[in-house]
């Protein structure tokens, strides 16, 4: 069972590591699922295993996000001055996710993620039909409060932020292959502050699984990272070498059959 349980984190790791790389995603819309389906797979049920799975995803997406910038910096596809702009929002942002998710029963967080999922799933299949950016960037001020409201949201659900980053940048007009990479970059602080708050709020928390700090996971971390970090930059080659839009059709079909089995499950 044990060797079962490591084949599969690294199975999720990998997949969440192109995931990022080839569609600036910081891979939680797979890993958040994945771990629910692992802990259900070992009979576990712990009142806090819904924050778990999201507290690990972020974690997670702090190390894989470090080799999806590395791979997107070196082709120069990270926008450094936008990022500057987004990123106190996003830090503030997610560490007020992680503490709203502590305080959500996990049944009522499960059906959030759901939701969510569902949303970001029908976007990529509808994504298609979309024009092209009709926006300017807004300002200081109004990066500010769309950083923190992606981060936010982010934190809550336990992803990178780049399934709300890329349409928003991709609506203000910048170029489709610096938006994912900059989308790439901004996972990180999204990651970090959300890691941050997960650990303060579960620190003392009831009902965690073995081996954990906080609400993180780190076995599970470890397993996934490690595969993670290598896969990462063969998505960002492919990136930019295939056409992504059928991609990302078919993984929003698999996204709202995921959100619509977590947020109608009882």
């Amino acid at each position: 069972m044990l060797l079962s349980i490591l084949l599969i984190y690294l199975l999720m790791g990998t997949v969440a590591g192109v995931l990022a790389g080839l569609l600036g995603i910081g891979g939680g819309a797979v890993l958040v699922p994945g771990l629910l389906a692992v802990f259900a797979l070992q009979g576990i049920d712990a009142p806090a295993m819904v924050h778990q799975a999201i507290a690990t995803s972020l974690a997670c997406v702090v190390f894989t996000a470090l080799s999806s910038i590395r791979a997107h910096h070196r082709r120069d596809s990270v926008d450094w001055a936008l990022f500057r702009r987004l990123a106190p929002g996003l830090l503030v942002g997610s560490l007020l996710g992680a503490f709203v998710a502590d305080m959500i029963d996990g049944r009522m967080l499960q059906r959030i993620f759901g939701v969510a999922a569902l949303l970001i799933g029908l976007r990529m299949v509808l994504q298609g039909r979309a024009t092209g950016g009709q926006f300017d960037l807004p300002g200081v001020a109004g990066l500010g409060i769309v950083g923190t409201l992606i981060g936010g949201l982010s934190a809550l659900i336990g992803i990178g932020g780049g399934s709300l980053t890329v349409p928003f940048l991709s609506a203000c007009r910048v170029q489709m292959v610096r938006a994912v990479g900059t989308s790439a970059a901004c996972g990180l602080p999204i990651a970090l502050a959300g890691v941050a708050g997960f650990l303060i709020t579960g620190w003392a928390e009831p009902g965690r699984l073995p081996h954990s700090v906080g609400y993180v996971l780190w076995p599970a971390v470890l397993g996934i990272t490690a595969a993670s970090m290598l896969a990462a930059p063969w998505g960002a080659r492919l990136a930019h070498g295939l056409p992504a839009a059928t991609l990302k059709r078919g993984f929003g079909v698999l996204l709202c059959v995921i959100g619509l089995r977590l947020a109608l499950a009882a």
